[in-house]
C-alpha cells in the first residue's frame, strides 16, 4: 500500500509494507484524511513522529472497516473514523479498534475525517484538563482554525461563552456565527479582551507571543491549557500575577499520549458528543477538499492560513 512521507520538505508517496493485524486491531480503508498542523510541522522537519510510528503523514483520518482481528465492536463494511499517532494519508492504516468511532449519520467521508483530531483535542484541553463548567468564559486563541472551531462550538453547545483571536474579520465573523460571543484581530494585540474578560479557561496554540497577557486576560483559579508554540517557546512572565491569582498553567499534547489515555478520551467524546452531532448542535467544518494527489496543494493551503476549519485529502 502507498503512504504519503516527508522527505527533505517535500511530500513522496512510497509503497509500505502491509502491517499484521494483532488482537484488538482493525484494517481501514482511508477514503479521507484531515491536514492539521502538526503535519506542517513534520513536513518541515520540526515534528518528528514519535517512537515506534510509522513516518507516513496524517492524524486523522475515515474509512471503511475490511479486516477485524479478534472479538471488535466493529465489522467489515462499518464507516469509521480514527485518531492516529500518524499514518492517515495512505490507502490504508491499521488502528487499535478502540481508537475509532462511528461516523456520525448523514456526514461525507470528507465530513468525518474533519472530526477525531481537533474535537479530541478541543474536548480534552477545554473540558477536561481545562474543566470548564457551564458559564465560565474560555478564551480561544487561533479560533478560525480546526481545533478553534471544534472548540467554539463546543462552547456554544455546553454553555460557555468563548472569545477567540484570529487573524481577520471575515474569520472573526464566521466564529461569531458558530456562537463565539466575540474576539479581536491578533494584529491589533489580544490587550482589548481585558474588559470582556476575566477568563477562567484558555486554550492557546501560541505560547510566548500572548503569555504575558495571559496573566491579566485570566481571572482567580483560571486554567491556561498550552497545546502549541506557534509564538514561539520562551516567555518572560510576572509569576506574582500568577500567584496571586492561582492561576494554574497546563502544558497538553494528544499525539503521544498511550493507547489506553485515548481509548478512555474517546469512549467519553462518543457519550458526550456524538449525540450532539447528531442533533446538529456540533458539525465538522470542512474549508476545501483536494484529491489525494494534490497532497501538496492542500499543505500549501492549509500553509497559507486563510481557511475557517478544515483542509482535507479525499480519496477519488
Amino acid at each position: 500500500m502507498r503512504g504519503l512521507q516527508a522527505e527533505g520538505g517535500a511530500l513522496q508517496w512510497r509503497e509500505q509494507p502491509a502491517v499484521e493485524l494483532t488482537t484488538g486491531q482493525v484494517r481501514v480503508a482511508i477514503k479521507a484524511a484531515g491536514l492539521n498542523r502538526a503535519d506542517l510541522l513534520q513536513k518541515g522537519g520540526m515534528y518528528p513522529p514519535p517512537a515506534g510510528v510509522t513516518p507516513v503523514l496524517g492524524l486523522e483520518c475515515a474509512g471503511e472497516v475490511i479486516e477485524v482481528s479478534g472479538s471488535s465492536r466493529w465489522q467489515k463494511g462499518d464507516r469509521v473514523c480514527a485518531l492516529l499517532a500518524g499514518g492517515g494519508m495512505a490507502d490504508e492504516v491499521v488502528v487499535d479498534g478502540r481508537h475509532l468511532l462511528p461516523v456520525p449519520a448523514g456526514l461525507s467521508w470528507a465530513d468525518a475525517a474533519a472530526i477525531p483530531e481537533v474535537f479530541s483535542t478541543a474536548w480534552l484541553n477545554v473540558f477536561e484538563l481545562g474543566a470548564a463548567k457551564p458559564g465560565e468564559k474560555v478564551l480561544i486563541h487561533a479560533g478560525a482554525s480546526g481545533v478553534g472551531t471544534a472548540a467554539v462550538q463546543l462552547c456554544k453547545a455546553l454553555g460557555n461563552p468563548c472569545w477567540v483571536t484570529l487573524g481577520s474579520e471575515e474569520k472573526l465573523e464566521a466564529c461569531k456565527a458558530l456562537g463565539a460571543t466575540g474576539g479581536v484581530i491578533r494584529q491589533n494585540g489580544i490587550a482589548s479582551l481585558q474588559s470582556e474578560g476575566p477568563f477562567q479557561v484558555a486554550l492557546d496554540p501560541v505560547g510566548a507571543n500572548y503569555a504575558s497577557d495571559h496573566l491579566d486576560l485570566l481571572g482567580l483559579d483560571a486554567r491556561w491549557v498550552l497545546i502549541g508554540l506557534m509564538g514561539g517557546r520562551e516567555a518572560k512572565l510576572d509569576l506574582a500575577k500568577m500567584l496571586m491569582k492561582r492561576i494554574t498553567l497546563i502544558g497538553s499534547t494528544l499525539r503521544t499520549r498511550d493507547a489506553d489515555f485515548k481509548a478512555g478520551l474517546l469512549a467519553r467524546m462518543e457519550e458526550r458528543l456524538w449525540p450532539l452531532f447528531a442533533e446538529g448542535k456540533l458539525k465538522p467544518m470542512v474549508a476545501k477538499t483536494f484529491g489525494f494527489d494534490q497532497a501538496e496543494e492542500a499543505f500549501a493551503e492549509l500553509a497559507a492560513d486563510q481557511i475557517v476549519g478544515k483542509v482535507i485529502l479525499v480519496r477519488e
